[in-house]
């Protein structure tokens, strides 16, 4: 799945950015800006979709005077299925938190940072994970390590993407965080928060509290 624009997946042709920015948009957009936040295509090529897509009904095409004003036509048979589509980032995150919380050995943090955080990347970009064991959880415990390689199978299976966790104990956590290791930069500039404690704060509480 190309992570800065999962839509691709199933609408590869330039119809697919078109529609993810306009099921994002809560009002009409000019051609110019549709094309500009695509960030793919020529203005004339955006604009062929747009003449087409309206021929379908998918979009409302509305006068406003001096230029013309597209929006999805949230109505239409079809909009459900583009929203999903322009929103798998969202329905990911959701998918791999449903199967972090039905863990027996809970993580003390999961999130998710790098490209996938960042909503840019590509086809071949990994999906990173950052994950925070209980100090009681030893290296090489067998269902923590079961339920790991599970959640990596799960992200290859729901994006086709290679998936890689950085896994490590609370101590260890609080060691990087009292010396603000480089790599915390990569965890938290942007992360997105699947379950636990937020990263940030982690250092605020005692270790024992876990």
């Amino acid at each position: 799945m190309d992570l800065k624009l999962p839509i691709s997946t199933v609408i590869p042709s330039l119809d697919g950015p078109v529609l993810q920015v306009l099921a994002r948009a809560d009002e009409g957009l000019s051609g110019r800006q549709i094309h500009k936040l695509a960030g793919q295509g020529s203005v004339a090529g955006v604009r062929l979709v747009l003449q087409r897509l309206a021929t379908t009904g998918l979009i409302h095409v509305d006068d406003a005077g001096n230029s013309l004003l597209y929006r999805l036509n949230r109505k239409h048979l079809a909009a459900p299925v583009v929203e999903f589509l322009a929103d798998l980032r969202t329905a990911l995150i959701a998918r791999i938190a449903d199967e972090l919380d039905s863990w027996r050995i809970r993580p003390v943090h999961a999130s998710l940072y790098g490209a996938i955080a960042r909503d840019d990347g590509d086809l071949e970009s990994d999906v990173e994970l950052l994950l925070i064991r209980p100090d009681e959880i030893d290296t090489g415990d067998p269902l923590w390590d079961e339920q790991a390689s599970h959640l990596m199978q799960t992200v290859v299976d729901l994006t086709g993407n290679p998936a890689h966790v950085f896994e490590l104990s609370r101590t260890e956590l609080a060691n990087h965080l009292a010396t603000s290791a480089p790599i915390l930069n990569d965890w938290l500039n942007p992360t997105l928060h699947l379950t636990g404690h937020p990263l940030e704060t982690l250092h605020q509480q005692p270790v024992a509290a876990e």
